[in-house]
């Protein structure tokens, strides 16, 4: 093999690996998959929407059917408000639920959608009323721990001075 093929063979190599580096960082960054086809845009309102971003996915039973195109806050209600947008060819009942769900343990957040039955369909600009807000594993933990503390009797009086009262027992429980 002379020189000149084997450089030829090495730039080839070359761009082959810029090509997987390209590829690979559009699907990290969400943005290898749902082409320019026709969409339908909805809105949700979440109490909280954790880490989710726009560009993330929607999901309907495990397969992507749309994308998060923004997210701004309501000031009036204080709430997340999430316009995503809906590949046409998939048309959700009006009584759909929308949540804000975690791939994996600390993955990415995404907008899952649960089909209602109701004979009517979603059509573009309406909101979906059936909501709820992302877990936010903090959160969770906070209330872990001061669950925790409270059970125990070692949680701090609310008001200087207050006793600090044992917890009360669980329904059907026996004395």
């Amino acid at each position: 093999m002379n020189k000149r093929n084997l450089e030829a063979l090495v730039g080839l190599f070359v761009l082959l690996g810029i090509a997987g580096v390209v590829f690979l960082s559009l699907k990290a960054a969400n943005l290898g998959s749902l082409g320019a086809g026709a969409t339908y845009t909805v809105q949700a309102r979440f109490d909280n929407i954790g880490g989710l971003k726009p560009r993330a996915a929607v999901r309907a039973a495990g397969v992507t059917v749309g994308r998060v195109t923004a997210i701004v806050l309501d000031p009036k209600t204080f709430q997340g408000v999430v316009s995503m947008d809906i590949q046409i060819d998939y048309r959700f009942p009006k009584d759909t639920a929308a949540k804000i769900l975690t791939a994996g343990l600390l993955g990415d957040q995404y907008v899952g959608l649960e089909p209602g039955g109701d004979d009517a369909n979603l059509s573009a600009g309406e909101t979906i009323a059936q909501t709820q807000s992302a877990v936010v594993l903090e959160n969770l933990i906070g209330q872990f721990l001061t669950g925790k503390a409270d059970e125990a009797g070692t949680a701090a009086p609310a008001t200087p001075g207050a006793a600090a009262t044992p917890a009360a027992p669980a329904s059907g429980a026996t004395k």
